[in-house]
């Protein structure tokens, strides 16, 4: 047998092993019933600011087929009673990078971890996020095609965990914030517009089509430098106006929505002129830049979280190489403020965490950065709901408890928009009408309306 054989018959039987759930451990969870009805006590729906109490949602298959108000008891149906807790759609996080967690330096991650090492841990990571209660998820940037496989492993029921909109490889021009730095040159990798480094409107064309091809649902370039990449600042501008320009006209033209990672102000309102969907971090956004978000009508997605978490590596000895423990004192305590400037000049909102960055599964702790920063609850609810939907084009399917929507429904005990610390606590998860948050859920018989 040729090498090549044995390596692909290796690599097939260890996903094999990966993928087969051992007794008492079975990750696809069962079928749910023809019809099951959640009482909620109190509902958030995703629509609007308004809390409903005592209503009834309908679900037939994966789908939501109504919505009632008060207590109804079909025949037959199984009653799932959470007529104590507040009920809500699903969560969805803009921001994640779910194959990868840690607070290791980029070098010794980039030399020590494979694709088959993140495809692995992201299975842990997808079934932290869906029980936090993040029903959908948009990952921009990962690398080796993890991501893809990740969703395909969910979709056919394989792993738990949420929805996918994946971004495949971030896109990044040469020495930029998506390409490793800080290695000697002989170690250092000569990617091409393959791997997502481009340097001419060209490239980028060929990279977007190229990403598109092997699974991206959407397309993400870095229109500045990072914070924890070597050798770039997050203050200036990475691609010039025509590179932006052709990877957004060509996205658009596949039917793909475009992200822009920036943080300084040149390169964020190139990449909002250039016609970018969304805008991620937005750390030195000033009054001119806010009016450029609303004169395009663009998306923030914040990620304070992850300003949080590099302000406290910068702190840690050894976490971070030099030259990225300056960056992330200096940015990361901008971006509550930045956020906040953001939503008093009337900025679009789109709830991201950046978790990868912060550890997955604490997503919730964005909610209260953002109310920390001026925003009311019920607003940065709408922004994990309602907007995260429409950033995503995908308002018909997620987002909010109507009908004709995915069953993705997940409940706390309190209420929310008194204190947005409940969403750290969330204790049902259901996603696309099967339960998998607590696992048996609470359910009642019987029949009629209460």
């Amino acid at each position: 047998m040729s090498f090549k054989k044995k390596q692909f018959f290796c690599v097939a039987g260890c996903l094999l092993g990966l993928f087969a759930a051992p007794p008492g451990a079975a990750v696809q969870q069962e079928s749910p019933s023809a019809v099951t009805v959640i009482h909620a006590g109190r509902l958030i729906d995703g629509t609007s600011a308004t809390v409903r109490e005592r209503v009834s949602i309908l679900i037939a298959g994966d789908r939501i087929s109504d919505v009632q108000a008060g207590f109804v008891r079909p025949a037959g149906a199984q009653v799932i009673d959470l007529s104590r807790g507040t009920v809500m759609p699903g969560l969805i996080d803009s921001h994640t990078h779910i194959t990868g967690e840690g607070t290791s330096d980029a070098i010794v991650r980039a030399v020590t971890l494979s694709a088959l090492d993140a495809a692995v841990r992201s299975t842990l990571y997808a079934r932290r996020t869906l029980e936090a209660g993040f029903t959908t998820i948009r990952n921009v940037g990962a690398d080796g095609g993890a991501d893809v496989a990740l969703k395909k492993a969910i979709n056919e029921g394989l792993v738990p965990g949420p929805r996918i909109w994946t971004a495949r490889r971030t896109l990044s021009i040469t020495g930029g914030h998506g390409d490793q730095g800080g290695l000697r040159h002989d170690l250092s990798p000569s990617p091409t517009w393959e791997q997502g480094i481009v340097d001419s409107p060209e490239e980028a064309a060929k990279a977007v089509r190229y990403q598109h091809k092997y699974g991206a649902d959407l397309i993400k370039f870095t229109a500045t430098g990072g914070v924890l990449s070597i050798g770039d600042s997050g203050d200036l501008q990475q691609f010039d106006d025509a590179e932006m320009k052709s990877i957004v006209t060509t996205a658009h033209m596949l039917g793909m929505k475009v992200a822009a990672h920036a943080h300084g102000k040149r390169g964020m309102e190139a990449a909002i002129r250039a016609g970018v969907d969304s805008i991620e971090h937005g750390t030195y956004l000033d009054a001119e830049t806010v009016a450029a978000f609303k004169q395009h009508g663009t998306y923030l997605v914040p990620t304070v979280i992850a300003g949080k978490t590099v302000e406290e590596m910068a702190k840690t000895p050894g976490a971070l190489h030099p030259t990225v423990r300056e960056k992330a004192a200096r940015i990361g305590p901008l971006m509550q403020a930045a956020f906040g400037r953001a939503w008093k000049g009337g900025v679009k909102i789109a709830f991201g965490t950046d978790s990868g960055v912060s550890v997955h599964g604490e997503n919730g702790r964005e909610f209260g950065y953002m109310v920390d920063a001026g925003m009311p609850a019920i607003e940065a609810i709408l922004s994990a709901t309602r907007n995260a939907a429409d950033l995503l084009g995908a308002s018909a399917d997620v987002g909010s408890i109507q009908k004709g929507r995915f069953a993705d429904v997940i409940a706390v005990d309190g209420d929310p928009t008194r204190d947005v610390t409940e969403l750290r606590r969330v204790r049902f998860v259901m996603k696309g009408g099967v339960v998998y948050k607590p696992s048996p859920p609470p359910t009642s018989a019987g029949s009629g309306r209460e």
